[in-house]
């Protein structure tokens, strides 16, 4: 169990929400808090376009990025759209496709070169999805990634399935499964995983949230870095949901019932780091 009182010490697993963020205030301008978007910040929709961060959430990353070193999103969506989701918040740094792309604060986006010359191949497949899937099969093109979402047709999940794998054979993509969608990417070596193993450099502890089988690679990256690290400590936060919630939860420390409970979550973690 976690000793009575934390101080300067790392916590050590199990603890509650509220020991851990007492440790992390004593380390809080060497934080970095990382979140997943979609079923983490925001619920889950039929349609990916019409989904917006859960009540109380803006508020809570604006206050939460004046106390700790760095907070980022690290989301399968484009920098674009994240750009858009939190355009108030400047000092929130973006991580969009896996890491294919980021920004920090308010600068420029960049691109991971090497998934640039995919981009046709990309736009093809498109085209092609849309021509041979079933019509309730909802088609995103992300530019650097083409996602296959069968949420509102879960009878059709074998041929997503099936079609998505095969032309990641005949192309040479990789695949990333998700909560009732799958997506094609270029093989590119970039995840979440990868992102939180290089942003965590600096850091003396680090939170991540999220809700789906890619955000465990993220956890096992703040693992990792601790193993590596004695100062560094690292929480692992899943967002219950009733299709990968459960693998996802058995490899955190903390859970949440939903995005919306995170949002209260987060409003009271900005008071106790004080």
């Amino acid at each position: 169990m976690p000793p009575s009182n934390l101080g300067d010490q790392r916590p050590t697993s199990p603890w509650n929400a509220e020991q851990a963020w007492r440790a992390t205030a004593e380390r809080v301008r060497q934080c970095v808090l990382f979140f997943d978007f979609d079923g983490t910040l925001a619920p889950v929709r039929d349609d990916p376009t019409a989904v917006q961060p859960a009540p109380k959430v803006l508020a809570a990353l604006d206050a939460l990025a004046g106390k700790v070193q760095r907070v980022a999103i690290v989301s399968a969506r484009p920098v674009d759209f994240l750009r858009e989701q939190f355009a108030g918040l400047e000092e929130v740094d973006l991580y969009g496709l896996y890491g294919l792309e980021h920004c920090h604060g308010s600068g420029e986006t960049v691109t991971e070169p090497a998934a640039l010359p995919w981009v046709p191949t990309m736009a093809d497949l498109v085209e092609l999805a849309r021509a041979e899937l079933p019509e309730s099969i909802l088609v995103e093109y992300k530019r650097l990634s083409v996602a296959l979402h069968y949420r509102t047709a879960p009878q059709h999940a074998g041929t997503v399935e099936a079609w998505g794998r095969a032309q990641a054979d005949r192309l040479g993509l990789r695949v990333q499964g998700g909560r009732m969608v799958l997506e094609l990417k270029p093989p590119v070596d970039q995840d979440k995983g990868l992102v939180i193993g290089e942003a965590v450099r600096s850091a003396r502890c680090a939170w991540y949230f999220g809700d789906d089988v890619s955000d465990i690679k993220a956890f096992a990256a703040l693992r990792a870095h601790q193993e590596k690290e004695p100062d560094f400590f690292g929480v692992c936060v899943a967002v219950a949901n009733p299709e990968t919630g459960q693998e996802v939860a058995s490899a955190a420390d903390l859970t949440i019932d939903s995005p919306e409970a995170l949002g209260d979550f987060l409003t009271d973690a900005v008071h106790l780091l004080g």
